[in-house]
């Protein structure tokens, strides 16, 4: 399923999909950027923010067959997120490189990004995830009626006492204390205001906790 445009991305942070816990990219962003694991992306690898994501094509699978491409059609006819495509090019894949340029610029519509290998493409993750922040700062400049928030991760002790929240995990731990800046004020929150950052379910389950 395509889950894709229900990740609410917390500032400044990436949500990567579960299956690359462990892998070169993952290691390599970790202590560059604000990784966050999560099951369920669907068809997507890495969210960047709540309105950009990437999907990775690695050697394996342009040699592989054409699994990809089923793949990328699925999320461009089932999604409306800024989809960035990042695809192995090596000397082994090079030969189906024209064919991935043609689906994916000239008949999907999507940008495509060719790197050499894992370690490469974090370094492009890297560089995307700060201009998502750039963006996201820019636009909040520009509009004196979203509130300012403060970029700064949350401190450990207080991200950790969040998560003490019956059905709060990191990613709705940050949000919430990008929302309400303290645990105070998170305890003060009306259910309404609960809502606008967890949902109707979770919101009354935090309420009455």
């Amino acid at each position: 399923p395509v889950t894709a445009a229900s990740v609410v991305v917390p500032y400044g942070h990436a949500i990567g999909n579960e299956k690359w816990r462990g892998s070169e990219i993952a290691q390599r962003l970790q202590g560059k950027t604000r990784l966050i694991f999560e099951d369920g992306l669907g068809l997507v690898d890495f969210h960047l923010s709540s309105r950009t994501c990437i999907l990775y094509i690695s050697e394996a699978d342009l040699v592989a067959g054409d699994e990809f491409k089923r793949r990328l059609v699925r999320f461009r006819n089932a999604s409306s997120l800024r989809g960035i495509v990042i695809a192995e090019k090596t000397q082994i894949s090079d030969q189906y490189f024209m064919a991935v340029q043609k689906l994916v610029v000239l008949e999907l519509g999507m940008v495509l990004l060719p790197v050499a290998n894992q370690g490469e493409a974090s370094q492009l993750i890297t560089q995307l995830v700060s201009f998502c922040v750039r963006e996201l700062s820019r636009e909040r400049g520009s509009n004196p009626f979203l509130r300012k928030q403060c970029p700064q991760l949350a401190e450990p002790a207080v991200l950790r006492t969040v998560q003490q929240i019956p059905g709060v995990g990191k990613t709705k731990a940050l949000l919430l204390l990008q929302r309400f800046g303290s645990i105070h004020q998170l305890c003060n929150a009306s259910v309404k205001e609960l809502e606008l950052v967890v949902g109707q379910t979770a919101a009354q389950q935090m309420y009455r906790f």
